[in-house]
C-alpha cells in the first residue's frame, strides 16, 4: 500500500496531534519562563511544573477507565474542554497552589486526549503498515512540539494570550476530530504491572526509561529556567529549545540504526555518556547564543534517544510468554515518573546551586552508562528492530508499535 493511501485515511487524526502538540510544547516551556520573569522561587517552579506529570502518570492509570465508560468521542471533547478550561484559567489568575492543580488537570487531558488518538491510529492501522504510522507519528509530534517553543517569541505585552492560543489550538484538534467519521475501537483493560516487577524482568530497560524521563522533564520544564537564569533572553530560549528538538528528531534513525547493528546495551551506554559529556559543557563554557545551540543541538540527540532505547531493550529481552505491551506501558509509567520527579528534584536544587540542573544530567549520564555495561549482551539474533518514539505518548502507543506483532 502507497504512503498516500496509508495517511489520506487518517491525515484528520495526524492534524489533530500535530494541533495538541504545538499547545503541548508552547505552554509546557512557557510556564516555567513566565514564573521565572514573575520572580517565582525555583523550587515553587518546579513543584508547579512537576504537577504537569503527576497528571500525566494519574492518566495512564484512570483516564483509560473514563473513556471506556463514556466512548471515545465523548472523553475526547470532555478532556478538551477541561484542557481548554484550565488554559483560560492561568490567565485570568495567579495562585500557585492553583497553577498546580491547573497544571495537574491539563496534564491529566493532556494524556488521556494522546491515549484517544493513539487508539484511533491503532484501530485504523494494519501489521504491514504500523511501522510506517509510527514513524509518521513521530516526525508530527516533534515537529510540531518545535514549532510551539516559537511562540514564546510573542510581543511582550501579549505574554498572557499564550494560553489563549494554547485554547484555540486544542479546540482546533476538536473540530477536526469531529468531523471525522471514524469507527470507535474497543478500548482493553491495561493489565497494571508493578515498576519493581518489571524492573526484575527488563532493569535496564526500567533504569534506562526512568532516566530518559527524568531528562526529557527536566529539559521542558527546568532548562528554559536555566537559560534565563545566564542572563539569556527569552528569544534565545525559544531557539534554544526548537534547535535541542530537532537535533532529538535527527537522532531517531542513526541512533536506531546503530543499535540494531551494535546492540542497545552500548548504544544506550554511548546516549547516556554523551549526555554527560555535553552536561559537563554546559558548566565549564562560557554559554553565548552560538554556544548555547550548538550544545542544544547535541543535548537533544543524546537525551531523547534513551527512552526508545530502552523500549527496544525490552523487546530485545522479553520472552514470548510475557506481555511486551504491558511491560512497554509500565516503562511508560517508569518514564512519567522520572518526568514528575525532575522539575521537583531541579527546581529545589536550582535554588541552592546554578549549575545543578547539569550536574544532575551528568551524574545520572554517567551512572546510567555504566549500569548498561554491566549487563549482560542480547546475541545479534535475538535483537528486535529498533523503532522511533515520539517526545510524549499516550499509553496506547505500544499498541501501535509493531513489534508487538511479533
Amino acid at each position: 500500500m502507497t504512503l498516500k493511501k496509508i495517511l489520506f485515511p487518517i491525515s484528520s487524526l495526524f492534524f489533530s496531534i500535530a494541533f495538541l502538540a504545538i499547545g503541548y510544547g508552547m505552554i509546557l516551556t512557557f510556564v516555567g519562563v513566565y514564573l521565572k520573569e514573575l520572580q517565582v522561587s525555583n523550587t515553587v517552579i518546579g513543584i508547579i511544573n512537576a504537577s504537569f506529570f503527576l497528571g500525566a502518570v494519574s492518566s495512564s492509570i484512570f483516564s483509560q477507565k473514563i473513556i471506556s465508560t463514556v466512548g471515545h468521542i465523548r472523553s475526547f471533547a470532555a478532556f478538551a474542554s477541561i484542557m481548554v478550561v484550565s488554559f483560560l484559567l492561568h490567565s485570568v489568575f495567579f495562585n500557585e497552589i492553583l497553577w498546580a492543580f491547573l497544571r495537574l488537570i491539563s496534564g491529566f487531558s493532556f494524556f488521556g486526549l494522546l491515549i484517544i488518538l493513539e487508539s484511533w491510529l491503532n484501530e485504523k492501522s494494519s501489521e504491514k503498515d504500523r511501522g510506517k504510522i509510527l514513524a509518521i507519528y513521530t516526525i508530527i509530534f516533534y515537529l510540531s512540539t518545535a514549532i510551539g517553543q516559537l511562540f514564546l517569541n510573542i510581543d511582550e505585552h501579549f505574554k498572557q494570550a499564550i494560553f489563549t492560543i494554547g485554547s484555540v489550538l486544542v479546540l482546533f484538534s476538536v473540530v477536526i476530530i469531529a468531523l471525522t467519521k471514524i469507527k470507535e475501537p474497543k478500548l482493553a483493560e491495561f493489565e497494571k504491572y508493578s515498576v519493581p516487577k518489571i524492573f526484575s524482568i527488563v532493569p535496564l530497560a526500567t533504569v534506562s526509561s526512568f532516566i530518559g524521563g527524568f531528562f526529557v522533564g527536566g529539559f521542558f520544564t527546568m532548562v528554559p529556567v536555566y537559560i534565563l537564569m545566564q542572563g539569556q533572553s527569552i528569544e534565545v530560549v525559544s531557539y534554544f529549545m526548537l534547535i535541542t528538538l530537532i537535533g532529538g528528531l535527527i537522532s531517531q534513525w542513526p541512533i536506531g540504526l546503530l543499535s540494531d547493528k551494535y546492540g542497545r546495551r552500548k548504544l544506550i551506554a554511548f546516549s547516556a555518556f554523551f549526555s554527560a559529556v555535553i552536561s559537563t559543557l554546559f558548566i565549564i563554557f562560557n554559554l553565548d547564543e552560538q554556544t548555547l545551540y550548538i550544545l542544544g543541538f547535541l543535548l537533544g540527540f543524546s537525551i531523547f534517544s534513551v527512552y526508545p532505547l530502552a523500549v527496544a531493550r525490552a523487546n530485545d529481552v522479553v520472552d514470548e510468554n510475557k506481555d511486551i505491551v504491558e511491560i512497554s506501558r509500565a516503562l511508560l509509567f517508569a518514564y512519567g515518573i522520572g518526568s514528575f520527579i525532575s522539575p521537583l528534584l531541579i527546581g529545589f536544587g536550582l535554588s541552592y546551586m546554578p549549575q545543578f540542573l547539569f550536574s544532575c544530567f551528568g551524574i545520572l549520564g554517567l551512572f546510567l552508562c555504566f549500569y548498561s555495561l554491566s549487563k549482560k549482551r542480547i546475541a545479534d539474533d535475538d535483537l528486535s528492530t529498533f523503532v522511533n518514539m515520539p517526545v510524549a505518548s499516550g499509553a496506547e502507543l505500544p499498541e501501535l508499535d509493531p513489534r508487538q506483532d511479533e
